[in-house]
């Protein structure tokens, strides 16, 4: 498992603690060099999170949610790919937020995830989140417009006031959930803009990657200054106690993959998740079934 990255002040946000994205550094690997060695501690992580998953799952008493958010191309997919591989799909689900569909424009901005949150037992995944309205509509407001909401008729009325709210209504959900059992981890992969770069061009000339490219991912990040501010006052306002924001280096996606294993297996250790103890009345059930089997004539 190696070292605990739930306290690396690398890697964690403080909550309370005014942060900029480029405080933490995308090319961080602790005290890891060695690409074999990192992936060898990644299997052992996915191994170790399956019998903790089926604890969990079993004891059905925690839920944990996990949610990814980066810039394009910076590895949500291919984490989450491989932190997961391994688990039961009976208690594992991933959704991937797109935009929002009419149906759900016509609902809260928290409605569409809220009825994914993960029941007891279960592990929940979010591909994007309702962490979208405070960033891709941070950076561009006027889709603000398409939500009908009272109050806002024009960008003129978009203000300080509304994205203040937006934070708290968000912590106050966190922090309602966290109290009645759920374990909300929070990832944010930082990538470079200049890694970003090396991997578009890479889904550009390699065939087999011509599909992940999207014209639209060029022109998002001509908005990369609007983006790092909107994930800096994100991060600032939303990383709390029981919801803490973790930026992971994501330039080498061997030290990524491994560092997000490594907080989801310790936070996993935490709940300490156990099989259940069945009462004596069940055990001396179970004997009595054992014994019926035994004298079944063959």
């Amino acid at each position: 498992m190696g070292r605990n990255f739930l306290t690396d002040k690398k890697i964690k946000a403080v909550p309370g603690k005014v942060h900029k994205v480029s405080d933490f550094d995308t090319d961080y690997k602790a005290d890891l060099d060695d690409k074999d060695d990192a992936t060898a501690l990644l299997e052992s992580n996915i191994q170790e999170m399956v019998d903790l998953q089926d604890k969990l799952y079993a004891q059905n008493r925690h839920s944990v949610l996990i949610i990814f958010q980066a810039m394009d191309a910076a590895g949500k997919d291919g984490t989450i790919k491989h932190v997961t591989s391994g688990l039961n799909p009976q208690g594992c689900e991933v959704y991937s937020f797109k935009t929002p569909t009419v149906a759900e424009l016509d609902h809260d901005y928290l409605w569409r995830t809220y009825k994914c949150m993960p029941e007891r037992g279960r592990l929940g995944i979010f591909n994007r989140s309702y962490y979208e309205e405070v960033l891709v509509v941070k950076v561009h407001p006027e889709y603000l417009l398409a939500q009908n909401l009272p109050g806002i008729e024009s960008l003129n009325d978009v203000s300080k006031d509304f994205w203040e709210k937006r934070y708290r209504q968000i912590n106050d959900m966190e922090k309602h959930l966290s109290e009645n059992g759920l374990t909300i981890l929070k990832f944010f992969l930082n990538v470079s803009k200049k890694e970003q770069k090396k991997r578009f061009m890479e889904r550009i000339e390699d065939p087999s990657k011509n599909w992940k490219f999207s014209s639209g991912d060029v022109k998002e990040r001509s908005y990369w200054d609007s983006y790092m501010k909107a994930y800096g006052d994100m991060i600032t306002a939303t990383s709390t106690d029981y919801a803490p924001w973790f930026v992971i280096p994501a330039d080498r996606k061997w030290f990524m993959r491994y560092a997000v294993s490594n907080i989801i297996i310790n936070s996993f250790k935490n709940l300490k998740p156990e099989y259940p103890s069945l009462p004596d009345s069940e055990i001396a059930e179970l004997h009595v079934a054992k014994q019926m089997l035994l004298d079944e004539q063959d």
